[in-house]
């Protein structure tokens, strides 16, 4: 770390440390906030701009829009290698400040391209393309993004503030809905299809001018010594995969298995189960629906710094096996259940329900990860780790579901589902410690572990 922030790690929950440590929470929050917004703009009004990529006599439209979500994820381990390794060897604030550029470009890049009408097959080339960049910067900034304000964040409040990874990350899905929301109350649903989803795109542009300047005048937590040893190739193990799937290979593998449930159960939730009410109110109440989703996603957000802060109470653990027993027992219900809904008031009570197990995962999944890796392979390992679990199961998770819709097999995949998050609740109760050292806060002694077991 820098300076600063190296001093408010050693020196406790002093006024100035915990202001410093505020501030680049914030600043790095903004960031993630944008970003996300970007990736979450996608899903939000996906039924809106299909026609537009399409052909909107084609039956296999909206699997077409939701396959390309999907591939996105696929560059998010690509990401998450080349944006990992340059934050473990040039600094967090980068490589943070290089991922949400891209992510503005590609923002701009999709507004702006002409309808398959226009210049035909070609369109939804060039979507395509742009999603496949915009999965490349998401799989550095989830990593790097969480390392920093994980590492950032004071010991004895990590859980909280660290939060805020997650507290952005669906604020970025409750901006989407509510850019979504104010255009249903101003415009009829043709115009969004024609044009007003074009201007959801570009407002996600914009937004990250701002947060490139922000991201700027961060904190760097990553110490001087360690980028100018990482510049002079005296740190060869900084950013190494050779490193982290040699030596690190353990948590690497942890970080994959506590990811794989939690990344199945957030997408279920937070992406389906927002699509669930959205299809049966879109009947003749699109407004509702929208409201709903727009309250249910901000109670999610809120929920994130309530489960943080529980975190450093009663310790990373119990929140994790919390939401694992919570989303074997309840998925198969929420699945199933959420989509009969005609009660507002039901639906709400159903998918806030999921949310709650949900933040049993989310409000801490960043500092958990960070937890297990030192500092020079630790953007890396929490972003691969990350990135490989969220391409194989987060990302298909929507497609997965709307392929058994269409074929009436939802029970298949609340079984495929179930079963993921039954593996990681596995991990949870007999691989994870829940207090004790690691490697964010006492990394000396990990260190000195290590020597004496070689």
């Amino acid at each position: 770390m820098t300076s600063h922030t190296s001093s408010a790690s050693a020196g406790g929950t002093t006024p100035g440390n915990l202001r410093r440590s505020i501030s680049n929470t914030l600043k790095g929050s903004a960031g993630n906030l944008v970003e996300w917004y970007d990736v979450y703009v996608y899903s939000v009004f996906a039924i809106y701009f299909e026609s537009q990529f399409f052909a909107p006599e084609d039956k296999n439209a909206t699997l077409y829009v939701w396959g390309i979500f999907a591939m996105t994820f696929l560059m998010r381990p690509i990401g998450a290698w080349y944006f990992g390794r340059f934050a473990d060897r040039y600094g967090r604030r980068l490589a943070l400040t290089v991922s949400v550029t891209m992510m503005a470009a590609c923002s701009f890049v999709i507004a702006i391209t002409p309808n398959m009408a226009a210049i035909g097959i070609a369109a939804p080339i060039i979507l395509l393309l742009a999603r496949l960049v915009q999965g490349f910067a998401t799989g550095g900034e989830y990593g790097t993004s969480a390392t920093y304000m994980s590492e950032a964040a004071i010991p004895g409040r990590r859980g909280f503030l660290s939060s805020f990874h997650y507290v952005t990350l669906v604020g970025g899905h409750v901006l989407a809905q509510l850019t979504l929301l104010v255009m249903l109350t101003f415009l009829e649903v043709p115009q969004i299809s024609e044009w007003g989803w074009r201007i959801a795109f570009g407002l996600g542009g914009i937004a990250a001018i701002v947060v490139f300047w922000l991201r700027r005048t961060m904190d760097e937590s990553l110490g001087a010594e360690s980028i100018e040893a990482a510049r002079s190739g005296r740190a060869r193990a900084s950013g190494s995969l050779k490193e982290l799937f040699v030596n690190q290979w353990r948590p690497l593998l942890l970080c994959f298995l506590v990811t794989v449930g939690g990344t199945v159960a957030f997408y279920t939730y937070s992406v389906n189960g927002p699509k669930m009410i959205q299809s049966a109110f879109a009947g003749g109440d699109v407004i509702t629906g929208t409201l709903i989703n727009l309250g249910l996603l901000t109670f999610l957000m809120l929920l994130q710094p309530v489960g943080g802060w529980l975190s450093d109470i009663v310790g990373r653990k119990t929140l994790l096996v919390f939401f694992g027993f919570g989303s074997v027992f309840y998925t198969w219900y929420l699945v199933t259940a959420l989509p009969q809904q005609t009660d507002p008031w039901t639906a709400c009570l159903i998918l806030g329900i999921g949310f709650v197990i949900l933040t049993g995962y989310t409000s801490i999944n960043a500092v958990v990860k960070a937890e297990l890796f030192p500092t020079h392979v630790r953007a890396l390992g929490v972003g691969l780790g990350y990135a490989l679990a969220n391409s194989a199961f987060g990302g298909t998770a929507p497609v997965l579901y709307q392929a058994a819709l269409k074929a009436d097999q939802v029970s298949a995949f609340v079984i495929y589902a179930t079963v993921v998050m039954a593996v990681s609740l596995v991990v949870y109760i007999f691989f994870l410690k829940n207090k004790g050292e690691n490697w964010l806060d006492h990394e000396k002694g990990m260190y000195d572990r290590l020597d004496a077991k070689r």
